[in-house]
């Protein structure tokens, strides 16, 4: 069997405010809107469809990216003054960390969305 996760939806105050805010510093684009939704779509195909919305729960959001992705993200962030963590509990400000043989930041959005770019996946223990 195959599963592919398709799209998730983010809640958000400004959708599409929120959609340039990710898409300018992971440099994707933003695709056009559909219906209620303004996605952003990531190199394996999966959107994040930005709708608005008054009630947000802060959800986490990680990406996968290139050590040369993550230098020009990590530059973005410092250029725009965005507060980053080693860790998602922001313990450990100012920091990056090297976890599972990587690099990885932690950073909020403008909606309190926990954003996460990382360039080694999570190594898991056979269960």
């Amino acid at each position: 069997m195959s599963v592919d996760l398709n799209h998730t939806i983010v809640h958000c105050k400004d959708r599409h405010a929120s959609a340039k805010f990710l898409a300018d510093l992971l440099d994707l684009e933003v695709l056009p809107d559909l219906g209620p939704f303004t996605p952003v779509e990531t190199a394996n195909g999966v959107t994040l469809d930005f709708a608005d919305s008054d009630e947000i729960r802060p959800n986490h959001y990680a990406f996968l990216v290139t050590d040369e992705e993550f230098d020009r993200i990590f530059a973005r962030i410092r250029e725009a003054g965005i507060e980053y963590w080693a860790d998602p509990h922001h313990t450990k400000p100012g920091e990056i960390n090297h976890e599972h043989g990587g690099r990885g930041i932690y950073f909020d959005d403008p909606n309190g969305h926990i954003l996460e770019a990382i360039t080694a996946p999570y190594q898991y223990p056979d269960a």
